[in-house]
């Protein structure tokens, strides 16, 4: 019954992260005015708007104007329900848990809004921000490093509320600063950019929540997922012939040949680093914060 109520909750909440990935994108307001089709205004009916089953039996379009209604929308009220199911069993009934819900729910918007449109918005990353500071002091990120640096550079004086803050604000010093000093590095050698500041300030919020060695693995995991995704995507694009009209006018006028001029082209498409950076996140929050698995990993 528990889990039951969790994945209940979850999908409710994740009908709200739903309206906010559609609106703070747009400098919407999430409260007001209510849901409706965005063609013909029309109001959605309370039945209609029930999460997951709405869509479902509204066949996935709008009930006045038939206007296709995005999978987005279910299929995000799902995983947000899975989400909280994963939060309860891996860390109960308590305090942690509703930090890793809070953080699962901003995850999910940043994720999916940077998908959508390539934006990760400060209206999500400040307040995730301050957010993170303020469960660093009731569940210190469990780091280590501000521990480390009370005991060799302050001779213990640290106060123990304080050190969860400490971690909290030198992950995010590290996040940020790694992402922020790879993107300049790419800039000097590709001549380009490679990523945006929005990027560096959502690894700020989520040092706040993971910590130094946290926000290290997640910087590591989606950089490493983005590569090898970007890669099969590239490949993919060029295989099925993508912009192969504008590569051969471009050969047309001499500006080289079409296959070069194909991979070229394949090449400057570029994924959202951020939708990869909240897809480690969230490995490092279940796979490296889970009470059980540093259980399982601290058995001879």
């Amino acid at each position: 019954m528990v889990i039951f109520f969790f994945f209940i909750f979850g999908i409710i909440i994740g009908s709200f992260l739903n309206v906010c990935i559609s609106r703070i994108p747009e400098g919407q307001s999430i409260v007001s005015p209510g849901s409706r089709c965005p063609r013909c205004l029309t109001p959605i009916k309370p039945y209609d708007n029930v999460p997951i089953l709405g869509w479902l039996w509204l066949r996935g379009k709008c009930r006045s104007c038939a206007l296709p209604i995005s999978p987005m929308y279910p299929l995000i009220e799902l995983v947000t329900g899975l989400l909280f199911v994963g939060c309860y069993l891996s860390f109960g009934l308590t305090v942690e848990a509703f930090k890793w819900i809070v953080f699962s729910c901003i995850i999910v918007v940043l994720t999916i809004t940077d998908l959508r449109v390539r934006i990760l918005p400060d209206a999500v990353n400040l307040p995730g921000f301050i957010a993170g500071l303020i469960f660093a002091y009731f569940v210190p990120p469990g780091d280590g490093t501000a521990i480390l640096l009370n005991v060799r550079l302050f001779h213990g004086l640290l106060p123990e509320g304080a050190l969860g803050i400490v971690d909290a604000l030198l992950g995010a010093a590290f996040g940020s600063l790694l992402l922020w000093g790879a993107a300049a590095l790419y800039k000097v050698i590709r001549g380009r950019e490679g990523m945006g500041f929005g990027d560096v300030k959502m690894m700020a919020m989520v040092g706040t929540f993971l910590g130094l060695r946290g926000s290290f693995i997640t910087i590591l995991l989606g950089t490493l997922l983005g590569s090898i995704l970007g890669l099969g995507l590239i490949l993919a694009l060029y295989t099925i012939g993508w912009k192969r009209r504008l590569a051969e006018r471009a050969s047309r006028r001499g500006l080289g040949k079409v296959r070069s001029l194909r991979w070229a082209i394949a090449t400057q498409y570029q994924l959202p680093l951020g939708t990869f950076l909240g897809i480690g996140a969230l490995v490092v929050v279940f796979l490296f914060s889970s009470p059980v698995i540093n259980l399982t990993s601290r058995t001879p």
